[in-house]
């Protein structure tokens, strides 16, 4: 797959930083900029020299800003010649960042308002108003950088939400990548990749009409729903920085995602490019664990699931239980007298204080009382403390024992109120009855069987090509194979219930 080698190209002899390089593409090819946050020195211009490699006359254009910046060294200086002699204020931006491919902008917040506002514009549009005229810029990836987050009350949250995708970018941390980065000779900022591999302007804007005709699955949809919702609680709890995600971020998501399932060669957004998420919706990094968590958890509870229409599913199965129960039980209240329980634990026996001191057995040790053999009980008294033990066996006489005192038997009743109690008779359904409920009952068979048709049709497809996402983790697809699995046996359980609903009520005498 060409995208594949491409991305294995522009990650050749890079450690840990493959995600990122491999999300600036996808951002790039979707049109869009990333935010890299992270300290000097841990290979943020590095992703840029790289990233221009991707494309045919690939030209970068680099600048550290500082409050001092001015806009002639980022877009280029004023024509004096076009001044002089048309009286044309112009600047001369072949050479900088207007005239540049790739971009990178290292300390962006330090920029002036006059650079940001332009800054603004070639973002939003892909524009630069330079004099007179407005110059299209070929820019195709911006990555700005800094170790810090835009300060508040400073006017940056615009320039700042422009940035659809947010980086945490670090050191290397593992040990052996360590020791290969420092002990790699090979030169990290050359151009490796193959001619055929790179990416020309016709194939871009030919890639540009193809994206827009990627699908979104029903699980996507759905998803995308209930994640925006559970921000939205989150929001209303007031727990920590509130998520700030409106309708244009929302519609450049989905465009990401589109661009994800289209360089992974699929004519459909599935729920691993959801996982993209994580990196469009944090604004702090004490968010990014909280979104983990919350991106997971609703992917490996609803995805597939509610794609499904399992949920109306259950509820006209559910009323169609109650209909029929309604239809074919006739409750019956009988009154019955039945021991009272005290404390939840002892039966109060009449009269037997007569005899002994206390009045109450344990219902257990009654409830282990038998017709022919005599059982040794305990008897308490009202503070349920042990005064004595009973030689007792259960009488014939309903709610009665049999007490041995001086070799005779005593009769006691335990005390016992009237309570209701209700039987139901069943009932066969009139024919006409049973013939509606027969058709119900084949409508939800024949829709259980296009879910089913849908599962076989579609699990394969979507279990291969889960763990071979070029812009996700491998690991993430245990989530979404679950969900699936839990679709299917919860699909399965509902046909459960039909087929036992129908035995029900055909096998009523």
């Amino acid at each position: 797959m060409r995208t594949s080698a491409l991305l294995e190209g522009l990650c050749k002899g890079i450690f840990e930083k493959e995600e990122v390089i491999k999300l600036s593409f996808l951002t790039a090819i979707a049109g869009e900029s990333i935010f890299l946050l992270g300290p000097p020195g841990v290979g943020k211009s590095l992703i840029a020299r790289r990233l221009k490699y991707a494309f045919k006359d690939g030209k970068s254009f680099e600048y550290l800003m500082s409050r001092f910046s001015t806009p002639d060294e980022i877009f280029g200086p004023v024509s004096i010649k076009k001044l002089k002699d048309e009286d044309k204020y112009e600047r001369l931006t072949s050479k900088y960042m207007p005239g540049a491919n790739v971009v990178f902008l290292d300390e962006i917040w330090k920029a002036g308002p006059s650079i940001q506002n332009a800054l603004l514009t070639i973002l939003n549009e892909k524009v630069y108003r330079n004099g007179e005229q407005e110059e299209t810029v070929s820019i195709k990836a911006i990555i700005s950088a800094s170790n810090e987050l835009p300060s508040k009350g400073e006017g940056l949250e615009a320039l700042w939400d422009r940035f659809l995708i947010r980086y945490l970018i670090t050191e290397i941390r593992q040990r052996g990548n360590f020791i290969n980065m420092i002990t790699n000779t090979e030169d990290v900022y050359a151009d490796t990749i193959e001619a055929a591999l790179k990416v020309n302007q016709q194939e871009l804007t030919d890639w540009d009409t193809a994206i827009d005709k990627i699908v979104l699955s029903d699980e996507v949809v759905n998803t995308l729903q209930l994640i925006k919702f559970k921000l939205e609680e989150q929001n209303q709890k007031n727990a920590g920085k509130p998520y700030e995600i409106y309708d244009r971020r929302w519609k450049k998501i989905v465009r990401l995602l589109r661009t994800s399932a289209f360089l992974n060669g699929r004519e459909e957004v599935d729920l691993m490019d959801c996982f993209l998420l994580l990196h469009c919706l944090w604004s702090e990094p004490d968010q990014i664990d909280q979104l983990q968590k919350l991106i997971g958890e609703t992917i490996r509870k609803h995805g597939y699931t509610m794609a499904f229409s399992l949920s109306s599913l259950k509820k006209e199965i559910k009323e169609f239980e109650e209909e029929v129960k309604k239809e074919t039980k006739i409750a019956h209240e009988t009154k019955i007298n039945e021991p009272i329980l005290f404390d939840k634990i002892y039966y109060e026996i009449h009269n037997i204080s007569q005899l002994y001191d206390g009045k109450f057995i344990r219902h257990n040790d009654y409830d282990k009382l038998r017709y022919d053999e005599i059982t040794a009980i305990g008897l308490y008294d009202s503070q349920h403390r042990l005064t004595y033990k009973i030689k007792a066996k259960k009488s014939t006489k309903e709610h009665t024992i049999e007490v041995l005192h001086q070799s005779e038997y005593s009769s006691f009743s335990l005390k016992t109120e009237e309570q209701s109690k209700i039987t139901y008779i069943h009932k066969k359904p009139h024919p006409l009855v049973n013939k509606n409920w027969d058709e119900r009952i084949e409508h939800l068979n024949g829709f259980v069987e296009k879910l089913n048709e849908k599962l076989e049709t579609d699990s394969p497809k979507a279990l291969q090509h889960l763990k071979n996402n070029l812009f996700v983790s491998a690991a993430l697809a245990d989530i979404v194979e679950a969900n699936m699995n839990d679709a299917v046996d919860a699909l399965r359980a509902e046909s459960l219930k039909i087929e036992k609903l129908k035995f029900y009520y055909d096998n009523l005498d």
